[in-house]
């Protein structure tokens, strides 16, 4: 897949831009500089074909990551098909325009300038001195107003390369979202299952900003790993708030989540993370990051506190990792892929009524009055999560007790205890239009 990749000083408008390109509020826009830090990626679907945008922090920002987001733009820069230098179209040209232009220059790469911010056609006699570039044309946009955005995606077609077009039906990425509490290893993770600095690593907290989201192939799935900023209970800048709000709809738009755990810091939050993906009927991996500073003889104390602090999740898989010596990442991928799979498992109506026969034939069902409750027949009509729909006669008669044993065999007897799923009671007469229909 073509790469394009965006670049520019702080502030021009680069996120704002990969947002509309994208078609929706990816990236975390605001008006403070250095906002975007590490590379964020989206494919952009158009009338004629797919190219996977990259965005990119500010460079020549003059401020403590300037350095790390050079680096990480170099390094994009080794793949990129096309580079999109982004400049403010109602500013002169700045120091830093002109430090970016030569770094570009130095790169010898594919480059198209374009102007942000231009919000309206009388504008446009400002970019006279953007030809000094020495990249050719400008195109003027406005992300604010959506103009000048399909003129961009004709010019970026025309400046790709020509090459053969990859070929139909490829493969759903499996999409993990890597989540935790600042500070609990969650980019080291992202980096050392990379073998590559691909996020910027750092003690402060909130040094993660955005969701990122890197593709990658492991065991012969295909994996789309979504690192998100870590979640704290009160942010401290609305820019935290943002990214906050978005590693949460990263747990809603995962296949399963990475709980990674600091084993030195856990608590209620871990459980409150746990249970919001389970309610949201997302798989949960529990990672125990930092393995390699407990030392041998604390692990058994470490595991038995573990155990303790986390005994609601017992269920659930845990993976004990290291960043540092690469411990039981591969696990990772391999308990990922099984749960993937067990959550889209769909079982056979014949098969879950021979075990509703076993369930209900020695427990004493519940009943109101004098009424039992009568339960007519079992089906799954969906899947990841897994929905199972009890059709019975009288759906207020289900006690909480008797959900809870339902919720037990189907865990023990079907295999789904460490994935979630939802029980549905449906009354009689939905019953009957159902058998009338033929289920």
């Amino acid at each position: 897949m073509y790469r394009v990749l965006i670049v520019g000083r702080p502030n021009v408008g680069k996120s704002s831009l990969f947002n509309r390109l994208v078609g929706k509020r990816t990236a975390v826009v605001a008006d403070t500089p250095g906002v975007t830090r590490d590379l964020k990626e989206h494919v952009v679907e158009t009338e004629k074909g797919r190219f996977l945008l990259i965005d990119s922090g500010g460079m020549w920002s003059s401020d403590v990551w300037e350095h790390k987001i050079k680096e990480k733009v170099e390094q994009a820069l080794k793949t990129a098909d096309l580079v999109l230098f982004t400049v403010d179209g109602r500013s002169d040209l700045a120091t830093a325009d002109l430090e970016v232009a030569d770094f570009l220059r130095r790169a010898h790469k594919n480059v198209l300038v374009v102007a942000t911010k231009v919000d309206d056609p009388k504008h446009e006699h400002y970019l006279g001195d953007l030809y000094a570039l020495g990249f050719g044309e400008p195109i003027p946009t406005s992300s604010a107003h959506a103009r000048g955005l399909e003129e961009l995606v004709e010019a970026i077609w025309a400046r790709l390369p020509v090459r053969q077009e990859e070929g139909e039906g490829e493969v759903v990425p499996i999409r993990i979202a890597i989540v935790g509490r600042p500070n609990a290893g969650k980019s080291s993770l992202l980096n050392a299952i990379l073998g590559e600095e691909r996020v910027i690593v750092s003690d402060q907290p909130g040094t993660t900003r955005d969701v990122i989201d890197v593709e990658f192939d492991y065991g012969g799935n295909r994996f789309l790993l979504v690192d998100t900023a870590g979640i704290r209970k009160r942010p401290e800048t609305l820019v935290e708030e943002i990214a906050i709000s978005r590693a949460h709809n990263a747990i809603l738009e995962a296949d399963v989540v990475l709980l990674v755990i600091d084993p030195f810091e856990v608590g209620e939050r871990e459980l409150k993370l746990a249970n919001e993906a389970l309610d949201a009927g997302k798989p949960v991996i529990l990672t125990i990051t930092k393995w390699d500073l407990v030392a041998k003889e604390e692990a058994r104390r470490v595991r038995a506190d573990l155990h303790l602090k986390l005994a609601h999740l017992e269920h659930l898989p845990r993976v004990f990792v290291s960043a540092v010596t690469k411990q039981n990442l591969h696990k990772l991928f391999s308990e990922a892929a099984r749960l993937y799979a067990l959550a889209r498992e769909r079982r056979e109506t014949a098969e879950l009524n021979r075990f509703l026969s076993l369930w209900t034939a020695n427990v004493a069902l519940p009943n109101f009055k004098g009424k039992p409750l009568k339960i007519f027949f079992l089906t799954q009509p969906e899947v990841a999560p897994p929905t199972f729909v009890f059709f019975v006669n009288y759906p207020e008669f289900v006690t909480r007790a008797f959900e809870g044993y339902l919720r037990n065999k189907i865990g023990e007897d079907l295999g789904l205890k460490e994935i979630p799923f939802r029980l549905v009671f449906r009354g009689r007469r939905e019953a009957k239009g159902r058998e009338k229909e033929g289920e």
